[in-house]
């Protein structure tokens, strides 16, 4: 649960949250799942949706005849509609976050549900107090470290092998016994 670096993808829709949050997607079951994956598209209705098709759940529905979407660091989401001359707003982006982020249930596909563990989910504007900034454009990669995982590997593969020649020579020395008898 910590942050990811941020690469910069130029899709409008790919969305990264720098700081705090998780965005809010309706599930299939009807139930809210929270993510950090903001690699969005929009459905054939022009609706903001997940990558497996999920609607985040601010209702974002962008109209047909958009040529251009921009979405601030707040989560203001506005499109320029051919022939006006100003962008027109069509929704606001809110993040969620919890007491206890490590209390979530994995449920697949970069998806979460809220535990008791987690607490409940506190929802908010992006960039005000407690919340991370979105950033267009960009999506946040892996947080694993690698040097640290495979030092963890190795470490439990060495333990594996002394206790495997502990266990060993302790039947050797049962042998031994059963044979003095």
């Amino acid at each position: 649960m910590e942050q990811g670096n941020l690469t910069v993808t130029d899709n409008k829709l790919d969305i990264a949250i720098n700081g705090n949050g998780f965005f809010q997607i309706t599930l299939p079951t009807g139930e809210t799942g929270y993510t950090r994956d903001g690699s969005f598209a929009l459905n054939s209705q022009g609706q903001v949706v997940t990558s497996n098709g999920y609607l985040l759940k601010d209702g974002i529905t962008v109209p047909s005849n958009a040529q251009d979407i921009t979405i601030s660091a707040t989560g203001q989401v506005q499109v320029k509609i051919a022939g006006a001359t100003t962008p027109q707003n069509v929704g606001q982006i809110t993040l969620a976050s919890f007491a206890n982020d490590a209390g979530l249930e994995a449920i697949g596909d970069n998806l979460y549900l809220e535990t008791p563990a987690s607490g409940t989910a506190s929802a908010g504007t992006p960039a005000a107090t407690g919340y991370g900034s979105l950033v267009q454009g960009s999506l946040e990669t892996s947080n694993v470290n690698v040097v640290q995982e495979v030092t963890a590997l190795i470490t439990a593969q060495r333990a594996y092998e002394m206790n495997s020649k502990v266990i060993k020579t302790t039947d050797e020395m049962m042998q031994t016994v059963g044979q003095l008898r």
